[in-house]
Protein backbone atom coordinates (compact mmCIF):
# COMPACT_ATOMS: atom_id res chain seq x y z
CA UNK A 1 0.00 0.00 0.00
CA UNK A 2 1.76 3.30 -1.61
CA UNK A 3 1.66 6.41 1.35
CA UNK A 4 0.67 9.72 0.56
CA UNK A 5 3.09 13.11 0.41
CA UNK A 6 3.21 14.95 3.02
CA UNK A 7 0.36 18.33 2.31
CA UNK A 8 2.14 21.42 3.23
CA UNK A 9 -0.09 21.83 6.09
CA UNK A 10 0.97 18.56 7.31
CA UNK A 11 5.15 19.56 6.84
CA UNK A 12 4.68 23.04 9.22
CA UNK A 13 3.34 20.64 11.96
CA UNK A 14 5.49 17.78 11.15
CA UNK A 15 5.39 15.63 14.74
CA UNK A 16 8.68 16.23 16.88
CA UNK A 17 8.98 12.62 18.04
CA UNK A 18 9.39 10.10 15.88
CA UNK A 19 9.93 6.93 16.90
CA UNK A 20 11.34 3.84 14.30
CA UNK A 21 9.82 0.38 15.34
CA UNK A 22 12.27 -2.70 14.69
CA UNK A 23 13.01 -6.52 14.96
CA UNK A 24 16.81 -7.56 15.28
CA UNK A 25 18.15 -8.18 12.28
CA UNK A 26 15.65 -6.07 9.98
CA UNK A 27 18.82 -4.07 8.40
CA UNK A 28 17.35 -0.96 10.83
CA UNK A 29 20.99 -0.09 11.61
CA UNK A 30 22.00 -0.07 7.74
CA UNK A 31 18.17 2.36 7.83
CA UNK A 32 19.84 4.89 9.75
CA UNK A 33 22.68 4.61 8.13
CA UNK A 34 21.24 5.63 4.69
CA UNK A 35 18.57 8.74 6.78
CA UNK A 36 21.70 9.36 8.16
CA UNK A 37 20.31 10.56 11.52
CA UNK A 38 23.28 12.20 12.67
CA UNK A 39 23.81 14.87 10.27
CA UNK A 40 19.88 15.16 9.36
CA UNK A 41 19.61 19.17 10.37
CA UNK A 42 16.59 19.55 12.57
CA UNK A 43 16.97 16.03 14.01
CA UNK A 44 18.10 15.46 17.38
CA UNK A 45 19.23 12.15 18.59
CA UNK A 46 21.67 10.10 21.50
CA UNK A 47 25.14 8.52 20.55
CA UNK A 48 23.22 5.22 19.72
CA UNK A 49 20.23 6.43 17.29
CA UNK A 50 18.13 5.32 20.31
CA UNK A 51 18.43 1.83 22.29
CA UNK A 52 17.38 3.60 25.83
CA UNK A 53 15.83 0.30 26.46
CA UNK A 54 18.75 -1.80 25.89
CA UNK A 55 19.28 -1.89 29.65
CA UNK A 56 15.57 -3.65 30.27
CA UNK A 57 15.80 -6.13 27.51
CA UNK A 58 19.87 -7.57 29.00
CA UNK A 59 18.03 -7.59 32.68
CA UNK A 60 15.28 -9.74 31.81
CA UNK A 61 17.42 -12.16 29.32
CA UNK A 62 20.19 -12.35 32.23
CA UNK A 63 17.73 -13.43 35.11
CA UNK A 64 15.27 -15.54 33.46
CA UNK A 65 12.83 -13.05 33.62
CA UNK A 66 11.11 -13.30 29.93
CA UNK A 67 10.38 -16.80 31.15
CA UNK A 68 9.13 -16.52 34.63
CA UNK A 69 5.31 -17.20 35.26
CA UNK A 70 3.62 -14.39 36.96
CA UNK A 71 3.25 -15.99 40.06
CA UNK A 72 6.37 -16.82 40.48
CA UNK A 73 7.46 -13.34 41.13
CA UNK A 74 7.70 -11.76 44.08
CA UNK A 75 6.93 -7.94 44.74
CA UNK A 76 10.46 -7.05 44.91
CA UNK A 77 11.42 -8.73 41.27
CA UNK A 78 8.65 -6.73 39.95
CA UNK A 79 9.87 -3.61 41.73
CA UNK A 80 13.47 -3.92 40.71
CA UNK A 81 12.40 -4.50 37.25
CA UNK A 82 9.79 -2.06 36.53
CA UNK A 83 12.71 0.21 38.43
CA UNK A 84 15.19 -0.64 35.39
CA UNK A 85 12.14 0.36 32.39
CA UNK A 86 11.48 3.72 34.97
CA UNK A 87 15.48 4.18 34.39
CA UNK A 88 15.46 3.85 30.59
CA UNK A 89 12.28 6.37 30.42
CA UNK A 90 13.47 8.78 32.50
CA UNK A 91 17.15 9.13 30.76
CA UNK A 92 15.04 8.87 27.13
CA UNK A 93 13.13 12.04 28.66
CA UNK A 94 16.45 13.84 29.50
CA UNK A 95 17.46 13.57 25.73
CA UNK A 96 13.90 14.69 24.57
CA UNK A 97 13.98 17.91 26.60
CA UNK A 98 17.33 18.51 25.45
CA UNK A 99 15.45 18.50 22.30
CA UNK A 100 12.78 20.08 22.96
CA UNK A 101 15.17 22.75 24.05
CA UNK A 102 16.88 23.04 20.73
CA UNK A 103 13.97 23.06 18.53
CA UNK A 104 14.68 20.21 17.03
CA UNK A 105 12.85 16.79 16.25
CA UNK A 106 13.59 13.57 18.65
CA UNK A 107 14.19 10.49 16.70
CA UNK A 108 14.81 6.80 18.26
CA UNK A 109 15.00 3.55 17.09
CA UNK A 110 14.32 1.00 19.35
CA UNK A 111 13.52 -2.76 19.17
CA UNK A 112 9.68 -3.70 19.55
CA UNK A 113 9.74 -5.91 22.46
CA UNK A 114 12.16 -4.04 24.65
CA UNK A 115 8.94 -1.89 25.36
CA UNK A 116 6.73 -4.50 26.30
CA UNK A 117 6.54 -6.18 29.67
CA UNK A 118 7.22 -9.53 30.75
CA UNK A 119 3.49 -10.16 31.31
CA UNK A 120 3.05 -9.85 27.55
CA UNK A 121 5.64 -12.09 26.60
CA UNK A 122 4.34 -14.23 29.38
CA UNK A 123 1.27 -14.54 27.21
CA UNK A 124 2.94 -15.42 24.09
CA UNK A 125 4.72 -18.40 25.50
CA UNK A 126 1.85 -19.49 27.83
CA UNK A 127 -1.05 -17.92 26.33
CA UNK A 128 -2.38 -16.25 29.42
CA UNK A 129 -2.93 -12.70 29.98
CA UNK A 130 -2.65 -11.57 33.16
CA UNK A 131 -4.19 -7.66 33.70
CA UNK A 132 -2.57 -6.98 37.39
CA UNK A 133 0.43 -8.63 36.12
CA UNK A 134 0.39 -6.07 32.96
CA UNK A 135 -0.23 -3.08 34.97
CA UNK A 136 2.52 -4.23 37.44
CA UNK A 137 5.14 -3.05 35.16
CA UNK A 138 3.61 0.69 33.69
CA UNK A 139 6.00 3.45 34.06
CA UNK A 140 4.98 6.95 34.61
CA UNK A 141 5.77 9.18 32.31
CA UNK A 142 5.75 13.54 32.92
CA UNK A 143 2.02 15.20 32.69
CA UNK A 144 2.80 16.85 29.50
CA UNK A 145 2.33 14.04 27.76
CA UNK A 146 -1.51 13.05 29.83
CA UNK A 147 -2.13 12.42 33.66
CA UNK A 148 -5.25 10.10 32.35
CA UNK A 149 -3.09 7.28 32.09
CA UNK A 150 -5.40 5.06 30.03
CA UNK A 151 -4.72 1.93 28.38
CA UNK A 152 -6.20 0.48 25.24
CA UNK A 153 -6.87 -3.14 25.63
CA UNK A 154 -4.30 -3.56 22.08
CA UNK A 155 -1.98 -1.75 24.44
CA UNK A 156 0.85 -4.16 26.23
CA UNK A 157 3.54 -1.89 25.93
CA UNK A 158 4.93 -0.28 29.37
CA UNK A 159 3.79 3.21 28.14
CA UNK A 160 -0.09 4.38 27.99
CA UNK A 161 -2.13 5.29 25.19
CA UNK A 162 -1.58 9.34 25.99
CA UNK A 163 2.25 8.54 26.02
CA UNK A 164 2.17 6.73 22.83
CA UNK A 165 0.61 9.19 20.84
CA UNK A 166 2.93 11.31 21.76
CA UNK A 167 5.62 9.64 19.22
CA UNK A 168 5.09 8.59 15.52
CA UNK A 169 6.04 5.50 14.14
CA UNK A 170 7.41 3.93 11.85
CA UNK A 171 8.66 0.46 11.04
CA UNK A 172 11.24 -1.55 9.41
CA UNK A 173 10.60 -5.27 8.66
CA UNK A 174 12.24 -8.19 6.97
CA UNK A 175 11.46 -11.83 5.86
CA UNK A 176 11.34 -13.79 9.08
CA UNK A 177 13.50 -16.86 7.48
CA UNK A 178 16.34 -13.86 6.86
CA UNK A 179 16.32 -12.30 10.12
CA UNK A 180 15.33 -14.85 12.89
CA UNK A 181 18.65 -17.24 11.76
CA UNK A 182 20.92 -14.24 11.44
CA UNK A 183 19.97 -13.26 15.24
CA UNK A 184 20.21 -16.88 16.48
CA UNK A 185 23.52 -16.41 14.85
CA UNK A 186 23.79 -12.68 16.92
CA UNK A 187 22.80 -14.45 20.03
CA UNK A 188 25.30 -17.76 20.23
CA UNK A 189 27.94 -15.03 19.45
CA UNK A 190 26.77 -13.10 22.59
CA UNK A 191 26.16 -16.25 24.73
CA UNK A 192 30.15 -17.03 24.10
CA UNK A 193 31.00 -12.89 25.11
CA UNK A 194 29.18 -13.14 27.89
CA UNK A 195 26.92 -10.47 26.53
CA UNK A 196 23.63 -13.36 27.55
CA UNK A 197 23.36 -16.16 29.44
CA UNK A 198 23.63 -19.38 27.30
CA UNK A 199 20.72 -20.71 28.87
CA UNK A 200 18.67 -17.60 28.19
CA UNK A 201 19.54 -17.87 23.94
CA UNK A 202 16.14 -20.00 22.76
CA UNK A 203 13.73 -18.45 25.27
CA UNK A 204 15.28 -14.64 24.17
CA UNK A 205 14.74 -16.11 20.47
CA UNK A 206 11.13 -16.67 21.00
CA UNK A 207 10.33 -13.97 22.97
CA UNK A 208 12.33 -11.30 20.85
CA UNK A 209 11.92 -11.97 17.06
CA UNK A 210 8.16 -12.09 16.60
CA UNK A 211 6.57 -9.90 14.47
CA UNK A 212 3.73 -9.78 16.95
CA UNK A 213 5.30 -7.12 18.77
CA UNK A 214 5.78 -4.78 15.69
CA UNK A 215 2.20 -5.39 14.46
CA UNK A 216 0.63 -5.05 17.72
CA UNK A 217 2.04 -1.43 17.66
CA UNK A 218 0.95 -1.22 14.09
CA UNK A 219 -2.17 -2.03 14.98
CA UNK A 220 -2.60 -0.09 18.14
CA UNK A 221 -1.54 3.25 15.22
CA UNK A 222 -4.31 2.13 13.47
CA UNK A 223 -6.99 2.85 16.14
CA UNK A 224 -5.81 6.41 17.15
CA UNK A 225 -8.10 9.07 16.14
CA UNK A 226 -7.25 12.12 14.09
CA UNK A 227 -4.00 9.79 12.41
CA UNK A 228 -3.95 11.18 8.95
CA UNK A 229 -2.25 8.25 7.43
CA UNK A 230 -1.02 4.76 8.34
CA UNK A 231 2.66 4.46 10.17
CA UNK A 232 5.01 4.12 7.28
CA UNK A 233 6.73 0.36 7.05
CA UNK A 234 9.89 -0.03 5.14
CA UNK A 235 10.75 -3.33 4.17
CA UNK A 236 14.70 -4.64 4.21
CA UNK A 237 14.58 -5.91 0.48
CA UNK A 238 12.75 -2.26 -0.28
CA UNK A 239 15.12 -0.63 1.20
CA UNK A 240 18.48 -2.42 -0.32
CA UNK A 241 17.05 -2.40 -3.52
CA UNK A 242 14.23 0.84 -4.57
CA UNK A 243 16.06 4.00 -3.09
CA UNK A 244 12.46 5.87 -3.32
CA UNK A 245 10.99 4.10 0.18
CA UNK A 246 13.81 5.63 1.93
CA UNK A 247 12.98 9.09 0.26
CA UNK A 248 9.24 8.48 0.98
CA UNK A 249 9.85 7.42 5.00
CA UNK A 250 11.88 10.22 5.12
CA UNK A 251 9.13 12.23 3.85
CA UNK A 252 6.48 11.20 6.44
CA UNK A 253 8.53 11.41 9.32
CA UNK A 254 9.87 14.63 9.04
CA UNK A 255 13.39 14.42 7.95
CA UNK A 256 15.34 15.72 5.32
CA UNK A 257 15.58 13.57 2.24
CA UNK A 258 18.39 15.59 1.11
CA UNK A 259 20.12 14.58 3.93
CA UNK A 260 20.02 10.38 2.79
CA UNK A 261 23.08 8.65 1.99
CA UNK A 262 23.50 5.72 -0.11
CA UNK A 263 27.29 5.70 -0.11
CA UNK A 264 29.60 5.83 2.63
CA UNK A 265 33.26 5.06 3.49
CA UNK A 266 33.87 1.68 5.22
CA UNK A 267 35.11 1.49 8.94
CA UNK A 268 37.03 -0.84 11.28
CA UNK A 269 33.90 -1.16 13.88
CA UNK A 270 36.09 -2.31 16.72
CA UNK A 271 38.12 0.92 16.11
CA UNK A 272 35.71 3.71 15.43
CA UNK A 273 32.34 2.40 17.56
CA UNK A 274 29.97 1.97 14.58
CA UNK A 275 27.03 4.24 14.07
CA UNK A 276 28.01 6.31 17.40
CA UNK A 277 30.80 7.88 18.57
CA UNK A 278 33.91 6.21 19.83
CA UNK A 279 34.36 8.32 22.64
CA UNK A 280 31.22 7.28 23.79
CA UNK A 281 32.75 3.59 24.23
CA UNK A 282 35.51 5.40 26.03
CA UNK A 283 33.48 6.49 28.95
CA UNK A 284 31.51 3.27 29.44
CA UNK A 285 34.06 1.17 30.57
CA UNK A 286 32.90 -0.46 34.21
CA UNK A 287 29.45 0.18 32.82
CA UNK A 288 27.75 -3.28 32.73
CA UNK A 289 24.67 -2.07 30.30
CA UNK A 290 27.06 -0.28 28.32
CA UNK A 291 29.73 -2.49 27.99
CA UNK A 292 27.70 -4.98 27.07
CA UNK A 293 25.67 -2.78 24.74
CA UNK A 294 29.07 -2.06 22.29
CA UNK A 295 30.10 -5.68 22.93
CA UNK A 296 27.05 -6.03 20.95
CA UNK A 297 27.08 -3.57 18.32
CA UNK A 298 30.91 -5.51 17.47
CA UNK A 299 28.47 -8.44 16.51
CA UNK A 300 25.42 -6.43 15.43
CA UNK A 301 27.39 -4.10 13.21
CA UNK A 302 30.73 -6.04 11.42
CA UNK A 303 28.89 -6.13 7.84
CA UNK A 304 27.62 -2.59 7.76
CA UNK A 305 30.94 -0.76 9.33
CA UNK A 306 32.95 -2.85 6.84
CA UNK A 307 30.49 -2.20 3.96
CA UNK A 308 30.28 1.06 1.56
CA UNK A 309 26.90 0.87 0.29
CA UNK A 310 24.16 -1.19 -0.09
CA UNK A 311 24.79 -5.30 -0.62
CA UNK A 312 22.31 -6.36 -2.32
CA UNK A 313 22.81 -9.79 -2.09
CA UNK A 314 21.87 -10.31 1.55
CA UNK A 315 17.73 -9.67 0.79
CA UNK A 316 16.78 -12.22 -1.96
CA UNK A 317 13.62 -10.58 -3.93
CA UNK A 318 11.78 -14.81 -3.23
CA UNK A 319 12.52 -16.11 -0.44
CA UNK A 320 12.11 -20.10 -0.22
CA UNK A 321 12.01 -21.14 3.81
CA UNK A 322 12.81 -24.60 2.30
CA UNK A 323 15.90 -23.96 0.89
CA UNK A 324 16.57 -22.02 3.59
CA UNK A 325 15.93 -24.54 6.11
CA UNK A 326 17.91 -26.85 4.37
CA UNK A 327 21.33 -24.26 5.45
CA UNK A 328 19.73 -24.14 8.80
CA UNK A 329 20.71 -27.68 9.17
CA UNK A 330 23.45 -27.67 7.75
CA UNK A 331 24.66 -24.57 9.78
CA UNK A 332 22.99 -25.11 13.20
CA UNK A 333 21.93 -28.88 13.42
CA UNK A 334 18.57 -30.52 12.94
CA UNK A 335 17.23 -29.76 15.99
CA UNK A 336 17.39 -25.72 15.86
CA UNK A 337 16.90 -25.64 12.45
CA UNK A 338 13.25 -27.56 13.74
CA UNK A 339 13.06 -24.69 16.43
CA UNK A 340 13.92 -21.84 13.73
CA UNK A 341 11.38 -23.43 11.47
CA UNK A 342 8.50 -23.20 13.74
CA UNK A 343 9.05 -19.78 14.91
CA UNK A 344 9.25 -18.59 11.13
CA UNK A 345 6.47 -20.43 9.96
CA UNK A 346 4.03 -18.11 13.14
CA UNK A 347 6.13 -14.86 12.13
CA UNK A 348 5.10 -15.45 8.97
CA UNK A 349 1.09 -14.20 9.13
CA UNK A 350 2.41 -10.67 11.13
CA UNK A 351 5.32 -10.14 8.37
CA UNK A 352 3.07 -10.42 5.29
CA UNK A 353 0.46 -8.30 6.93
CA UNK A 354 2.91 -5.59 7.37
CA UNK A 355 4.69 -6.61 4.41
CA UNK A 356 1.57 -5.61 2.55
CA UNK A 357 1.07 -2.31 4.19
CA UNK A 358 4.75 -1.19 3.49
CA UNK A 359 5.85 1.70 1.73
CA UNK A 360 5.98 1.56 -2.46
CA UNK A 361 7.05 3.80 -5.29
Amino acid sequence: MASAHLSPNEATHRPRRVLLVSTPRTASNLLLKVLNIPNQPNTYTNEKGGYFFYPAFISAANNGYMEKPAAQWTEQEKQKVKAVYQSCVDKLEIAAAQAEASNKMMFIKEHAFWIFGPAAFQRKLTGVHDEEFLNAFRVHTPEKYGSLGTYASSNETIFSDEYLRSWQMGFVIRHPALSLPSFWRALMTFAKQGIIDEDAVKVTTVTSMGMCWARSLYDWCLEQHGLSRPPPVVDAYDLINNPGVVVRFAEETGLDPKALQFEWESQDHEKKGGFWASNHAKTSVGDDFEGSHIRAANVMLTTLSSSSGMITNRTPAEVDIAVEAERWKVEFGSQVAVFIMKEVLESMPDYEYLKARRITV
